[in-house]
């Protein structure tokens, strides 16, 4: 009963999802480009075929009432059911360079959020951030550059755009040095949940009318027809049959399960026989800190002198293959290196038990 309920409400969250996709896209929401000034202050441009147009507005203050005097009405309708693009002073910011091996950059998302705190005085969920587009380091490594900034001192400015009901809100950043290297701060709906939400309580409200409709007209014909007791019995001996069916094929299943688990004992290598594969292949300056063994691939994480070199003496030998970091490494202040490598386990691993 809980999973078909599931799959019903993913239902009408997909439907109302895609109903105010195609109804955002006919209307062609304005796009509206606030950029601060040095003095804190707005100044509002309307972009139209990828140009900006200055309007003749006075500046929005966000640290008061931004749609307070004349202009408030004029303002709320310019912002109503608009996109806009918020371009925030780079003195708001504290930017961190950081370097991180090359196969990191399709987890770029997971590995800055957990760099925040060690680079930033806040935490991931305290902090508004961002970062650049990775450039080429060498050695198999890229750059890049985190903008952060805690996220109190921009929630005004979000709450403020909510509040007038712009379509979509998003919030970018540069360096002082170069003003052209555009860092995405934050990109969300603000009035496409509220479309979808409305969207999907007219769904629900629609199918259950029409449901409470389906179900009296079949109580009619069920009663009306003199069949209700007959179909009850029917159901009644279905449910029967199906439970002593059921009880029947227990035994089956679960001789199939026991089957299933030591099939997955044996292809399953022993942590002591994967611990020793690796001291023969690990150097000697490197220590293990943690090592985890699921679904075929084994997680390790320690210091390593290079670890770098990690990476090809795993792959050179024949109990491992396609062994890559799946987090950055950070170098201590003793010379040592953190690693976090993932590698496939190979078949020659698979003993008999």
């Amino acid at each position: 009963m809980n999973l078909t309920f599931g799959l019903v409400s993913r239902w009408f969250d997909d439907v109302a999802a895609e109903v105010a996709r195609l109804i955002r896209y006919a209307q062609r929401a304005r796009k509206l480009q606030l950029t601060e000034r040095s003095d804190g202050l707005f100044d509002v441009a309307v972009r139209r075929d990828g140009t900006l147009s200055r309007l003749d507005l006075p500046p929005l203050d966000f640290a008061t009432d931004p749609f307070a005097g004349p202009v408030a009405a004029r303002m709320r309708t310019l912002l109503r059911r608009s996109r806009v693009h918020v371009s925030l002073e780079p003195s708001r910011f504290v930017f961190r360079p950081l370097e991180l091996p090359r196969a990191a950059t399709p987890f770029l998302e997971g590995v800055v959020r957990s760099q925040i705190d060690r680079l930033t005085p806040w935490t991931a969920s305290d902090a508004l951030f961002g970062w650049s587009a990775p450039a080429d380091a060498g050695a198999d490594k890229v750059r890049l550059t985190v903008a952060a900034t805690a996220r109190s001192e921009v929630s005004p400015i979000e709450e403020a755009l909510v509040a007038a009901q712009a379509h979509s809100i998003e919030m970018t950043t540069c360096t002082e040095e170069d003003r052209s290297c555009v860092i995405p701060m934050l990109a969300g709906q603000a009035a496409a949940g509220g479309d979808a939400r409305g969207l999907r309580l007219g769904l629900v409200l629609g199918l259950g009318a029409f449901g409470l409709v389906f179900a009296c007209c079949l109580l009619a014909w069920v009663f009306v027809g003199g069949a209700y007791e007959s179909r009850l019995a029917e159901i009644e001996g279905q449910l029967a049959e199906q439970r002593a069916r059921l009880l029947g094929q227990q035994g089956s299943a679960g001789d199939q399960a026991l089957q299933a688990l030591k099939k997955r004992k044996r292809a399953t290598p022993s942590p002591v026989i994967v611990l020793e594969a690796l001291s023969k292949t690990l150097p000697d300056d490197t220590y293990l800190s943690e090592m985890r063994i699921e679904n075929g691939k084994l997680q390790i994480a320690g210091l390593a002198g290079d670890a770098s070199q990690l990476i090809h003496l795993l792959e050179q030998s024949p109990q491992f293959a396609h062994a890559a970091f799946f987090a950055p490494t950070v170098k201590g202040p003793n010379g040592a290196e953190s690693f976090h490598i993932e590698a496939q386990l190979q078949p020659s691993f698979e003993v008999a038990n």
